[in-house]
């Protein structure tokens, strides 16, 4: 067995179903991130993009033919993408604290997002997904799937980055979405084979809901009637 092999094939079986070792380190990182993300501290971002790498291994895998369970596109294209924006959102919490003079050791204040922000959110999103799931079906056209299938792909790809970006501004909406894409993601995952990981992440959306409550909370103690505060909306011009 070569070292890639074996790599691919540690796991644990759970009531039958073998979950991948790499994945559940994968999900570990994701989860100490969003625990990160929640206490508004910088270092939530480079634990997510060490989660991302391994979860992409993961998820190319699988895409690439080493297991034989259903090909994920999406998974394992949003991981780049995940990279990409969170280092964005690495740059930009680091950029915002350092005008943050409280010492409370929060990168930033969270706000609900404008009129605006959220009218680009919900076009970019619309759009997205459209291109998003001709582009997914082109890459599996060797492989017999329904068509709702590129679908739900999409939105959790296009979902999950504008989740993603919206946390690096500091916005409310990025819990709600992250809730939105787990409630496509987890049946996905359950249909396509992948029981354990459906459970984990179901386990994840109710912490997603809780950290959500926590930022809300913040916006109103930390952010008199929810208005952005000056170091927050001049890092976001």
């Amino acid at each position: 067995m070569s070292i890639i092999d074996w790599i691919y094939s540690a796991g644990v079986d759970i009531a039958g179903y073998r979950l991948s070792l790499m994945e559940v380190i994968g999900i570990g990182f994701g989860l100490a991130s969003a625990i990160g993300g929640m206490l508004r501290k910088i270092w939530a971002w480079p634990i997510g993009i060490v989660g991302n790498a391994i979860l992409f291994l993961v998820y190319i895998g699988i895409t690439m033919g080493v297991h034989d369970k259903a090909p994920l596109f999406g998974q394992s294209a949003r991981q780049i993408f995940f990279i990409a924006t969170s280092l964005f959102g690495w740059w930009r919490w680091q950029h915002v604290k350092a005008q943050r003079h409280d010492g409370d050791g929060r990168a930033i204040t969270p706000r609900w997002a404008k009129g605006t922000e959220r009218l680009g959110l919900a076009l970019t999103l619309v759009i997205g997904i459209v291109v998003v799931q001709q582009g997914f079906a082109t890459l599996g056209a060797g492989w017999p799937a329904p068509r709702w299938y590129y679908w739900a792909d999409a939105w959790i790809f296009m979902g999950s980055l504008l989740a993603t970006y919206a946390m690096a501004r500091g916005w409310n909406e990025f819990w709600l979405i992250w809730i939105g894409v787990d409630l496509v993601g987890v049946p996905l995952l359950w249909h396509s084979g992948y029981l354990p990981t459906a459970l984990l992440y179901a386990v994840y959306a109710l912490f997603v809901l809780y950290g959500f409550l926590v930022w809300r909370r913040a916006t109103r103690a930390e952010s008199p009637d929810g208005e952005p505060v000056a170091s927050t909306s001049a890092a976001a011009n």
